[in-house]
């Protein structure tokens, strides 16, 4: 049996009772939805190329920590240890000094730096609203400008300033405040919250920018509708835009929180110096000096290798803890 149905046209359309000329079409969308979908897929596989090239491939030199590698022999010419070097890690007593204390170096600046994440949140609802355009794209470009200059020069601009013969001390020797140099740079205390500060001021900017993203797409509505209510400017801020830039900053905050061994490596390498070598060497730094300043390259991968997983154990706990919070994953 058929029937006739009147098509949007204005012409009948006959279709069986059986639905096969419905089926015929649905199949028809699903061929062009693959056909849609693998052509979005060919798209990303340039990235997907360049995302296995430098992260996954990079992985197996692993190996090199199964031996004992000797650059000028290269690795077939290098003796096979195993897991020599891994046993060395927890068998030697002054190895596990000097790790716990690059432990506790790279915890307590990452922990500083949670801390702090705040800053950039609070930064960027402060700079919503300012209300003279031209002021507010001023400070916003002179303070994302410093996370573009590399750390060399951050480490120049800071030896100018607060070296011992650098300008701080000068004005405040002419000034008859100190009747020797301050050692700003030269001093082993509080290394961590230095670094913190330098980060900050690098990073504020850079920082603040997702969190400008997100006022922007706050629905006016809430806005107008608290007005009305005779809310003020800051009731808007406190119980508006911070509310809605929560998820985003919990998310960044776990984020960081994954990443609690991956401080990097280039600020605290042009910071370090014999004086505060023993507070500012963190993780990454320490894999670096192995490596290349100790010539033991089979042991700074032996160390890279364990932060990796322990970095990828993280951020898994920390994804299921999202999932069980706020009932969605990050990852």
């Amino acid at each position: 049996m058929t029937v006739t149905t009147g098509a949007p046209t204005g012409v009948a359309a006959t279709v069986a009772l059986d639905g096969s000329p419905l089926r015929q079409s649905r199949k028809n969308r699903k061929r062009a939805g693959g056909r849609t979908s693998f052509t979005m897929f060919l798209c990303i596989v340039p990235f997907l190329v360049l995302v296995f090239l430098f992260s996954y491939f990079p992985l197996w030199g692993w190996i090199y920590s199964l031996y004992d590698y000797r650059p000028a022999l290269g690795l077939e010419g290098s003796e096979f240890v195993g897991l020599q070097w891994f046993q060395l890690l927890v068998s030697s007593p002054t190895q596990l000094q000097e790790i716990g204390q690059v432990l506790i170096n790279t915890l307590a600046i990452s922990f500083l730096g949670i801390a702090t994440s705040i800053l950039p949140l609070a930064f960027a609802v402060f700079l919503n609203e300012v209300r003279v355009p031209w002021f507010r794209n001023a400070v916003q470009t002179l303070t994302t400008l410093p996370n573009f200059i590399s750390w060399v020069l951050v480490y120049m601009i800071a030896f100018s300033l607060f070296s011992s013969s650098g300008v701080v001390n000068g004005v405040l020797n002419d000034a008859g405040l100190i009747t020797a140099p301050v050692k700003f740079l030269d001093s082993d205390q509080n290394v961590w919250l230095t670094m913190t500060l330098w980060s900050i001021w690098k990073g504020l900017g850079w920082g603040a920018i997702i969190y400008l993203a997100a006022i922007a797409g706050i629905d006016q509505s809430l806005y107008e509708s608290a007005r009305i209510d005779g809310a003020g400017r800051f009731q808007l801020m406190w119980y508006i835009t911070v509310p809605q830039l929560m998820p985003t900053y919990l998310v960044l905050l776990l984020l960081s929180v994954a990443n609690l061994l991956n401080n990097g490596m280039e600020q605290y390498f042009v910071f370090q110096n014999a004086f505060n070598k023993d507070h500012i060497q963190v993780l990454d730094l320490y894999v670096y000096n192995i490596g290349i300043t100790g010539n033991s390259l089979s042991m700074a991968t032996a160390i890279g290798m364990l932060k990796s997983i322990i970095s990828v154990a993280l951020l898994l706990t920390v994804n299921g803890v999202a999932k069980r919070v706020r009932g969605q994953a990050i990852v």
